[in-house]
């Protein structure tokens, strides 16, 4: 019998996930405030449900995908007041729990502790890999939860993921997640930044990523997510930077590292600088581009 999966979130991620789970054979159950993006779901067999409980009805797992650690904690725990209206009393008992939210490690803790408070599993498992990724079933999932959950999750992630990690404990898969974007911020500033200067020099950016990619400067962003227009065919770049993944949600992920950084006390010179970047670029009004068209922010203005 197949597994009965609600997803809740149907975004630039979201979607193309649950679409994942359907072509494995799954039953899904979607739900989001976007009516519109639950319905488009029902050509692939999805069920459309109206409200949060409708789509948790009779679920085997609930996966989440969600802007920010506050919806995360609202519809988990409902709103402020309101615990009834969270997914904590809707859910049947034994009911598996996903979050793949990127969201600060503290709330991905509290909501783990409301799971074990009511005898349930949960994990946070966001995603690194971008819309392709979760459009190719590819994506890499970053894991925090015991090791019983782990495993049960890795029976569902494998329909929508190639890696499937267990970084540790609660938290921890967050925790992990703000590490890497940390450093994919850091090196997409530094790839704007060389092919840049190449451009403004005389070379050609094709040629000088090329090289680069056959150097000791090779990177990811680089080999896969070229920020120079034309460079690459199917990256954001090339098609008018639309996301992929949106500079907004790189400049909160950078802000989830600095907070970190700051309750550790640990120095992030170089993520603070991309940080910095990103809010000068998202307030130039870049805010839902792909976060590649930092590259404009360094081209001399025509």
């Amino acid at each position: 019998m197949a597994a009965t999966i609600a997803f809740i979130g149907l975004g630039n991620m979201g979607g193309p996930m649950a679409r994942n789970l359907l072509k494995a054979g799954c039953k899904v159950q979607v739900f989001d405030i976007n009516t519109e993006a639950a319905r488009q779901l029902e050509s692939d067999g999805a069920v459309a449900a109206r409200s949060l409980k409708d789509a948790v009805a009779g679920a085997d797992t609930v996966m989440t995908m969600l802007p920010a650690g506050q919806h995360v904690r609202q519809v988990y725990l409902g709103p402020k007041g309101r615990p009834e209206d969270g997914l904590f009393a809707m859910v049947s008992p034994g009911t598996f729990l996903i979050d793949s939210s990127t969201i600060d490690p503290a709330t991905a803790k509290e909501v783990a502790d409301h799971a074990a408070d009511h005898q349930l599993e949960f994990v946070d498992a966001p995603v690194s890999g971008g819309v392709a990724g979760a459009e190719a079933g590819t994506l890499t999932f970053i894991v925090g939860g015991t090791d019983s959950a782990f495993r049960q999750a890795e029976a569902v992630l494998r329909h929508v993921g190639k890696n499937i990690f267990h970084a540790g404990p609660a938290g921890a898969g967050q925790m992990a997640k703000i590490c890497n974007n940390l450093m994919l911020a850091v090196q997409m500033a530094g790839a704007c930044e060389a092919l840049n200067l190449g451009i403004e020099n005389g070379l050609d950016p094709k040629v000088l990523s090329d090289i680069m990619l056959q150097s000791s400067g090779r990177n990811w962003v680089l080999e896969l997510y070229n920020p120079c227009p034309g460079v690459l065919e199917n990256a954001p770049a090339s098609k008018g930077y639309q996301p992929g993944f949106m500079s907004k949600l790189m400049l909160k992920d950078l802000g989830l590292g600095m907070d970190a950084a700051l309750l550790s006390q640990t120095a992030v010179p170089m993520g603070s600088l991309a940080r910095n970047l990103y809010a000068l670029h998202n307030a130039k009004g870049n805010e839902l581009r792909d976060f590649s068209s930092l590259f404009e922010l360094y081209q001399r203005q025509q």
